[in-house]
């Protein structure tokens, strides 16, 4: 069974933070970069970024939300002082 039939049928799990999902995703695209990934694994390699991508800007999406602080009864997004 070659690496990339091997990615296929057990996807990676979920990275659980920000920074892991980042950080997978930072070496994906160095790996893509280094142009020694066969067609299939840059296949791959270019779906996972596109999941991790999602769950990242879901992430900063989530935290945005948060951000956002109720002041005389209107939401307010918040800025650093």
């Amino acid at each position: 069974m070659t690496r990339s039939t091997a990615a296929a049928k057990t996807a990676p799990p979920a990275p659980v933070t920000y920074e892991q999902a980042l950080a997978e995703l930072d070496r994906l695209v160095q790996q893509m970069e280094g142009g020694q990934l066969p067609l299939d694994e840059l296949l791959d390699g270019y779906r996972r970024g596109a999941e991790l991508l999602a769950l990242c800007r879901g992430k900063l999406q989530t935290v945005d939300d948060q951000v956002k602080l109720l002041e005389d009864g209107q939401l307010k997004t918040w800025a650093p002082e």
